[in-house]
């Protein structure tokens, strides 16, 4: 009667080979030549392993750098975001307390190539102290934290540290504005009309509902200007004349002009043009820039 027991014979797949046939067949085992098993390899020790980590950390390093720097570019010289912190430019622009204000990207290249058209919309610095009305530094008091929040604006973390306004180019250099309610006929550049689709007159007809007479004629009824007489004001070269879009609620060109520009916004205090609102997802899209003097 055979022997049910393996003998570890090669007849046998389940069997244990012997030292002598691993010698002979080393890869079958995942043995090397000399007799060593991969795994016990001096140079495939422990101690490689916080050499890796470094590596792995300086790699994450140079990603983290190559992204802060990528991100500086983008903000200094391609465009930035803002948050519009009031209603002076609805229903354009959405922006009051309480709501979930528009978020905007401002495309910078535009003006490094041409000029600001009548119709675009804005941001700039305020050119003049009269433009800062009760604007507050948004940087900490503590000179630390200060330096730290000058740090995150560079990189588009954190406001920068001026007051920046979002108002609509109604006329350029070398042009004359003006409005006379009397007339009947809105704004004017160059003694003609302008067309804007974009000022929305119920928004003026509830105010004049809600009491404000500053849209309001003297019998109570919304007046063409959308608030007092202005003008004739000749904008001087390199600057411009702006508007907010919801004119009976932006103190915009026409409350400055006592100051030393008229009223006038220079060129170069420009910060770019108002391209896209990327928040809330419910009105992303672009920004109009139709020009209301064609």
């Amino acid at each position: 009667m055979a022997d049910s027991h393996s003998t570890g014979n090669e007849s046998d797949p389940g069997g244990q080979r012997s030292s002598a046939d691993r010698s002979s067949h080393p890869e079958d085992y995942g043995w090397d030549g000399d007799g060593q098993h991969p795994d016990e390899r001096p140079w495939r020790s422990k101690k490689d392993e916080p050499e890796k980590r470094g590596s792995l950390l300086r790699e994450a390093v140079i990603i983290i750098g190559c992204v802060l720097l990528l991100t500086w570019l983008l903000q200094t010289f391609v465009g930035r975001q803002y948050v519009i912190p009031s209603e002076s430019m609805e229903p354009t622009l959405h922006g009051c307390t309480g709501c979930t204000n528009d978020r905007i990207v401002i495309d910078k290249l535009s003006y490094r190539f041409g000029e600001p058209e009548p119709g675009d919309v804005v941001v700039f610095k305020a050119p003049t102290e009269s433009w800062d009305g009760a604007w507050l530094s948004p940087r900490s008091d503590n000179p630390v934290v200060h330096k730290i929040q000058d740090g995150l604006s560079w990189f588009g973390f954190a406001p920068p540290d001026e007051n920046n306004l979002v108002k609509r180019v109604i006329a350029t250099g070398g042009q004359t504005v003006e409005c006379r309610n009397a007339d009947n006929v809105g704004v004017t550049v160059d003694g003609q009309p302008l067309d804007e689709p974009y000022v929305d007159k119920q928004l003026q007809a509830q105010d004049v509902a809600a009491g404000n007479e500053f849209a309001a004629n003297p019998d109570g009824q919304p007046n063409a200007c959308y608030g007092p007489d202005f003008g004739p004001i000749e904008v001087p070269e390199g600057n411009v004349w702006v508007m907010g879009d919801n004119r009976a609620n932006s103190a915009d060109s026409r409350f400055h002009m006592e100051d030393e520009y008229r009223g006038t916004v220079p060129v170069d205090d420009i910060r770019g043009k108002v391209q896209f609102i990327i928040y809330p997802f419910s009105r992303i899209g672009g920004v109009s820039s139709d020009n209301p003097q064609s």
